[in-house]
């Protein structure tokens, strides 16, 4: 059930602040990717099911976002019942991705949205997605495929999406796969080259 567009998106992330906001709750930030980092940066224009948070960002940078703290995890839980969202409307999903390493130079590329004044949220731009999409398209296939598509990446991008994939998956068993899909999708020039 996709249940987000941009509209929904934004008002779910206004009343996680007011959430926050009304708990004297620290100021958050949340890294942010998926399908509505696609879309609230209109890279790509869907629905999605959830907020993907990819990562926090405090005093020293890009931290672990599990656990969430219990405030944030308060305040996300009462817009869900204020909004008739699923429970798990705001997950640490990608968090795995986080742990084995980010795409060199993500923090930089970084989009900044001021929700309000308990609340930013950092969107990672249209390259990052290319890696993420790319590594899950491999798997999973679907609409990470068509998401990765409508992109537009260029071979060098998908090469370096690639080479950055295969450090999180090292089998021979991925790498072939990972050819295969490039082969699909008319880039067997960047499967050759790795």
């Amino acid at each position: 059930m996709k249940i987000f567009d941009i509209k929904k998106l934004d008002t779910a992330l206004g009343l996680l602040n007011e959430r926050l906001l009304l708990a004297d709750a620290p100021e958050v930030k949340l890294v942010v990717c998926g399908g509505s980092a696609l879309i609230a940066t209109g890279l790509v224009l869907r629905t999605t099911q959830d907020v993907d948070v990819l990562a926090r960002l405090d005093g020293i940078g890009l931290v672990d976002p599990e656990p969430m703290p219990e405030y944030l995890v308060n305040a996300a839980e009462a817009t869900g019942r204020s909004l008739g969202l699923p429970e798990d409307w705001l997950n640490c999903g990608p968090v795995d991705l986080f742990r084995m390493g980010l795409p060199p130079g993500l923090h930089e590329r970084l989009a900044c949205k001021r929700i309000g004044e308990k609340l930013e949220v950092y969107y990672i731009s249209r390259i990052d997605q290319i890696f993420f999409k790319l590594y899950a398209a491999v798997d999973r296939g679907g609409y990470h495929i068509d998401d990765l598509l409508k992109l537009v990446p260029t071979s060098d991008e998908l090469l370096a999406a690639a080479r950055w994939t295969m450090t999180h998956d090292v089998s021979e068993g991925f790498r072939m796969m990972l050819i295969e899909l490039l082969k699909e999708l008319g880039f067997e020039d960047v499967g050759s080259r790795i």
